[in-house]
């Protein structure tokens, strides 16, 4: 069987991805199975360009097929921001609910209708000494008052689902599997998954 490396640590973030690829035949491991991989610097301008240096870096380091993603929450209020920066948004060392509670500080006076936001995730797939082949997508939104919710990481506490009333955090993990970002962005990969795959 076909060993796909997913270019991440994040066990959230595993945990998902694991949940998307489940009918694929495909044994998944994690960089947590291989220690001794670094991390590769997200030195692109975009979300692709990082998913896809991901993906080439892992698959080149591991000798296996990578997956990897890269996503964050763009915030027309904030010029776009946090953007390619989401997981650094609040500085190093800096927890989910400290980005959460940046984004909700820059947000205080933002009116209702001014709080439009999106999760967008860039998925890229490679072979060992392959391209990559990347696909994006994207999950429309607003930004919440204030974080509600127990599923998820990340935003997740305060991305409102404007037609379900509901946060991202709020959602039970299979309908988030269904509609989020990262859901869309991997049946998008699936193609390429599977030319790969000869499935």
């Amino acid at each position: 069987m076909t060993t796909l490396v997913l270019a991440t640590r994040n066990a959230y973030k595993v945990g998902e991805l694991r949940a998307l690829l489940a009918d694929l035949p495909v044994a998944i491991r994690s960089l947590a199975d291989y220690p001794a991989v670094p991390d590769v610097p997200e030195t692109g301008a975009t979300f692709a360009e990082n998913a896809a240096l991901k993906a080439r870096a892992v698959a080149a380091a591991t000798g296996h097929l990578a997956l990897a993603d890269d996503s964050g929450l763009v915030v027309d209020a904030l010029g776009g921001a946090p953007g390619i920066r989401s997981s650094r948004f609040a500085g190093p060392g800096a927890t989910d609910r400290d980005r959460v509670d940046r984004v909700l500080a820059l947000m205080k006076d933002v009116p209702e209708e001014r709080r439009a936001a999106r999760f967008v995730a860039a998925v890229a797939v490679a072979a060992p000494g392959g391209e990559a082949r990347t696909v994006v997508a994207a999950c429309e939104g607003r930004i919440a008052f204030a974080p509600r919710g127990e599923h998820g990481f990340g935003y997740d506490p305060i991305f409102l689902i404007p037609d379900r009333g509901l946060t991202m955090a709020e959602l039970p993990p299979e309908e988030k599997n269904r509609i989020s970002h990262r859901a869309q962005a991997i049946a998008r990969a699936r193609e390429a998954l599977r030319e790969v795959l000869g499935a």
